[in-house]
C-alpha cells in the first residue's frame, strides 16, 4: 500500500466517505474530495488514485437503486462522453490542471445561470431535448472527467435539466458514473496513474465507501423532492465557485 503518514490516512478516510456519499446520495459534495487529495498526492496523479475509488462507490449505488434508471438518457449522452474521454486523453499533458479546474467552475456557473434563465423565461423542454445539448454535456463531461475527474456538476446540470425525481436522478447518475469511470481505467493505467500500491490502498478504504454509501441512501429516502433540487443545486454552485478558486 502507499506509505501514508496518520495525518494523511484521515484525509483519505475523509474522502472515502464523502465518495460513498456523494454517489449513492446527494451530489455535489464530491467535488471537495478533488482538492482534498490533492493536499495528499500530487494532483495528477489523484486522479488515479480516487477512479477505483469512485468505480467501487458506483456500484454500490447501482446495486441500491438498480431499479431507478432512465436508460434514454445514458443511451443520448454516453457516446459524446467517450469522445470527450479521448479528448481529455489526449490533452492530458498539454492543460494545467489548475486552469483546467476554474474554466470548469466557470463554466457551471455560467450553465446553471441560462439553465435559471430559460425556467424563468422559456419554461419549456425544447433546449434539453435538442441534440445539441446532450453532445455539448456529454463531451464536456467526459472531458473533465479525464482530466480531473470533475464532471459531477456537469450532470448534475444535464440531468435536473432532464426533470428526474431523486431516485431517478441518483441511478441513472451511477450507471452513468459507473461507464464512464471503467472507461476511464485502460488510459489512466497507461498514463501510470493507477499502480498495484494505489489499488492495494484503495481496497483498504473500501469500508468508508460503504459508510459513506449507506449515509447517503439515508438521505435521499429522508429528504423531500422540493429540497433535493434546491440542495443539489446550491452545491453545485458551490462546487463551481470552490473550482474557480486557485489553489
Amino acid at each position: 500500500m502507499i506509505d501514508f503518514s496518520p495525518i494523511q490516512w484521515s484525509v483519505a478516510l475523509i474522502c472515502a466517505v464523502m465518495i460513498g456519499f456523494t454517489k449513492t446520495g446527494i451530489p455535489g459534495i464530491g467535488t471537495l474530495v478533488i482538492p482534498l487529495m490533492a493536499a495528499i498526492i500530487p494532483a495528477k496523479e489523484s486522479t488515479g488514485f480516487v477512479l477505483p475509488m469512485l468505480a467501487m462507490a458506483d456500484i454500490i449505488a447501482i446495486i441500491y437503486w438498480r431499479r431507478h434508471v432512465e436508460w434514454r438518457q445514458l443511451a443520448r449522452l454516453l457516446p459524446w462522453t467517450w469522445l470527450g474521454i479521448m479528448l481529455g486523453y489526449l490533452c492530458m499533458g498539454h492543460l494545467s490542471s489548475d486552469h483546467l479546474k476554474i474554466f470548469i467552475g466557470i463554466l457551471i456557473l455560467v450553465l446553471m445561470g441560462v439553465s435559471w434563465l430559460k425556467d424563468r423565461k422559456v419554461p419549456d423542454d425544447r433546449v434539453p431535448n435538442y441534440w445539441l445539448f446532450a453532445v455539448l454535456m456529454g463531451v464536456l463531461a467526459g472531458f473533465v472527467s479525464m482530466m480531473a475527474n470533475a464532471a459531477g456538476p456537469v450532470m448534475i446540470i444535464y440531468l435536473m435539466a432532464m426533470g428526474l425525481r431523486k431516485e431517478a436522478f441518483v441511478g441513472t447518475r451511477a450507471w452513468f458514473f459507473w461507464i464512464l469511470n471503467l472507461s476511464k481505467l485502460p488510459f489512466s493505467h497507461r498514463l501510470g496513474l493507477i499502480t498495484v500500491h494505489s489499488l492495494k490502498t484503495n481496497i483498504a478504504l473500501l469500508p468508508c465507501i460503504v459508510i459513506g454509501g449507506i449515509l447517503g441512501v439515508m438521505a435521499v429516502h429522508r429528504i423531500q423532492q422540493k429540497t433535493f433540487n434546491i440542495v443539489v443545486k446550491i452545491l453545485a454552485a458551490g462546487a463551481a465557485v470552490y473550482l474557480c478558486i486557485p489553489i
